[in-house]
């Protein structure tokens, strides 16, 4: 069954290239980015996993940790990190979930409850579907998901900016507008009545509608 936005990501437990984890646990009070991945040694996926390693300081920076998933044996994930730094100059730089068995996968939605086996055999046209990017929350609710066909590579810059969106609007009553890269202007939610914004935004607004009240980015 998929999961929705607001829903609790689930726990597990698993190996990974880092060692063995209970996932709540490990996520903390951090933010978390969980992406996940048909198969090792898949062409587009080594692409992402060595964008990502380069990237990472800025995750960190966000307090938001990563985690990969692909449904092969953490020994496949080492031997894959090796093509990886040999191919886009940079090996994986957080832990990679092993899910042979596929059940991180079905856990997530990824693939469904009475899919057979192992991953043992299978190609990355039977796990096409294991191409999911999830933001998870402090709270450990899911915030974000994001489903990507295996043909296309994801946009990570994507992915910092929905964060930088979320965590401005979960700490001010401010939601952000299309295409909107921080600095720029927001909206105030509208949650928020006039009243009560006039006590959050004793600057003022814009409006060209009554329901689009425009402020400047609320500072940190």
């Amino acid at each position: 069954m998929a999961l929705n936005i607001g829903e609790t990501a689930p726990d597990f437990q698993a190996d990974t290239t880092e060692g063995r984890i209970s996932f709540h646990d490990w996520i903390g009070d951090s933010w978390c980015v969980l992406f996940s991945h048909p198969k090792d040694f898949t062409p587009v996926c080594t692409t992402e996993l060595g964008y990502m390693a380069r990237i990472k300081p800025e995750f960190d920076r966000r307090n938001v940790k990563v985690i990969g998933l692909s449904v092969d044996s953490v020994d496949d994930h080492k031997r894959w990190a090796r093509d990886i730094h040999e191919t886009q100059g940079v090996a994986p730089n957080y832990p990679m979930i092993g899910d042979p068995e596929l059940k991180v996968a079905k856990a997530y939605g990824m693939l469904p409850a009475e899919t057979p086996g192992t991953a043992q055999g299978r190609t990355p046209a039977d796990n096409q579907t294991v191409r999911n990017v999830f933001v998870i929350g402090p709270d450990k609710k899911i915030k974000l998901e994001l489903i990507y066909p295996m043909t296309t590579g994801r946009n990570f810059d994507e992915v910092l900016r929905v964060i930088d969106s979320m965590q401005l609007t979960a700490k001010h009553k401010v939601a952000t507008p299309v295409n909107w890269q921080p600095g720029e202007d927001v909206i105030i939610a509208a949650s928020v009545s006039d009243d009560d914004a006039r006590q959050l935004f004793p600057d003022g607004w814009t409006a060209e509608k009554p329901y689009i009240r425009v402020v400047h980015q609320p500072r940190a």
